[in-house]
């Protein structure tokens, strides 16, 4: 009997579905860049080039959606590594390119580097549901119009997951390609195992980036999976309306399906999203309250409802510093969206509102996510949880700590095993210095750093990789 939660019906559902085939039909959809306006018009949409609005009939929605896979394999380097979706648990991802980092040595907010990511790579590697690493922080060290490309590319070196990043910018992909090629092989070798994805954040409301897009369908033929990541703000750049808010972002993740799929029909993309709140009281945008939660798991209920691979933020604060409300907002956020189903949940490791990484918190959701993932598994109902047969012979009275079962059951998985939670007598806990979960958390930190690198590249492809953003940061220029 698993623990799970609901926050639409079917009648919601189509309700929302309507609403985003109207809003898609009637208002539309501006598309800056050449490539995705050619596209949409030789499929019989209505294109306005003057002002790049694209009026999208719900016939390219229904065939866009039936083009869709129904499945996507998210590969890593590390073959065992893998995670496919749809999946009957759910994994973690991290969170990507926040600005800062509470340093790890100084404790000190600064802005992030290579390094940075390097370190979070080393610890995203040894966490047991961590499925897709992401490059948590800009890498402020690397310059500017090759930046993505060094944060890309650091990623995998230093992390044998699967992998997921951004370009900003036609001209870097084909350093990306190259760098694939390096780690991979061959062309053929990155179209059939999928290492690397790609990150898209339609821009509210209702705007896709020219650049951005162009890029990602430059890199159509290689096949590279897309999490398409809508991100409006319920009360600035999205109605002040949770359930308009959803229609909003529905709407913007059917009109990038639409894109890709008329582009290359059958490339794996994935339902995701960013939602977000208002602070009515400041303006900025709240990752961590309860009605960003809401909207988050209507969107999963969603993507559930396309059949799509589908997930989410969550595990998410906007608190200023590691300690109580990162966690209390952070579980918050992350419950339900385990108990909604979603394959995997985007946003472990970042506070403040995801601009900050930080080491000690990429353990400690971690462990946020353990205990959610054991609430979602639920009672285990089968014959052999039947102890009828303990319960009579014990009886009135007596206890069961001698019993079998109970010595089967420690090492069951049925009970939670001590994390980074202090489980000692008063006394004890006093003794041993009063531990509390960021400490342990950090003492693990200090310990996969202090080990050697799992799933290093060989030197040769290491050179090459350095090799290839040497010739980045010469021949990349800032825009215009």
């Amino acid at each position: 009997m698993q623990f799970v939660a609901r926050v639409l019906s079917e009648a919601e559902q189509e309700s929302i579905h309507t609403a985003s085939l109207r809003l898609l039909s009637e208002v539309g959809v501006r598309f800056h860049g050449a490539k995705a306006l050619e596209i949409l018009a030789a499929h019989g949409a209505a294109v306005s080039h003057e002002d790049h609005l694209v009026k999208i009939p719900s016939e390219l929605v229904e065939q866009a959606l039936r083009s869709a896979p129904r499945t996507v394999t998210f590969d890593a380097r590390n073959p065992n590594l893998g995670f496919s979706m749809p999946s009957a648990w759910t994994g973690l991802g991290m969170d990507g390119t926040a600005a800062f980092t509470l340093d790890y040595q100084t404790g000190k907010r600064r802005y992030g580097t290579k390094k940075d990511i390097e370190q979070a790579m080393r610890v995203f590697q040894t966490l047991e549901l961590g499925v897709m690493a992401w490059s948590p922080t800009c890498a402020s060290d690397a310059p500017a119009p090759s930046r993505p490309v060094h944060e890309f590319l650091d990623m995998l070196r230093y992390c044998s997951k699967h992998g997921e990043h951004e370009l900003h910018r036609v001209d870097q992909v084909p350093y990306l390609v190259e760098g694939l090629k390096a780690i991979q092989g061959s062309e053929d070798a990155i179209r059939q195992h999928k290492i690397a994805s790609l990150i898209y954040c339609p821009v509210a409301p209702l705007v896709h980036d020219g650049q951005m897009l162009d890029a990602y369908l430059e890199l159509g033929p290689l096949d590279l999976p897309v999490m398409i990541m809508p991100m409006p703000v319920a009360g600035t750049t999205g109605p002040a309306s949770l359930y308009s808010n959803v229609v909003l972002a529905n709407s913007e993740n059917l009109s990038a399906i639409v894109v890709y799929q008329l582009a290359h029909p059958g490339r794996p993309v994935v339902y995701s999203n960013a939602v977000g709140v208002v602070d009515f009281s400041t303006g900025g945008f709240l990752a961590g309250s309860t009605e960003t939660v809401l909207q988050s798991a209507a969107l999963i209920s969603m993507g559930r409802f396309y059949n799509l691979p589908t997930t989410s933020t969550g595990c998410a604060s906007d608190a200023k510093e590691p300690g109580p409300q990162a966690v209390l907002e952070k579980t918050i956020s992350a419950l339900p969206a385990f108990l909604s189903g979603a394959d995997m949940i985007v946003g472990i490791g970042l506070i403040e509102c995801s601009q900050s990484l930080v080491l000690e918190q990429m353990v400690v959701d971690h462990e946020i996510g353990r205990r959610c993932r054991r609430l979602r598994q639920g009672i285990d109902s089968s014959e052999s949880k039947d102890l009828f047969a303990d319960l009579a012979e014990i009886g009135p009275g007596g206890h069961f700590l001698a019993r079998k079962s109970t010595r089967q059951a420690a090492r069951s998985g049925e009970f939670t095993v001590q994390g980074l939670a202090d489980r000692h007598p008063y006394e004890a806990w006093l003794e041993l210095g009063r531990p509390s979960v960021y400490s342990a958390a950090r003492t693990r930190v200090e310990e996969i750093l202090a080990e050697p690198l799992v799933d290093p590249l060989p030197d040769e492809v290491n050179a090459r990789l350095d090799d290839i953003l040497r010739r980045a940061d010469a021949e990349l220029r800032e825009e215009d």
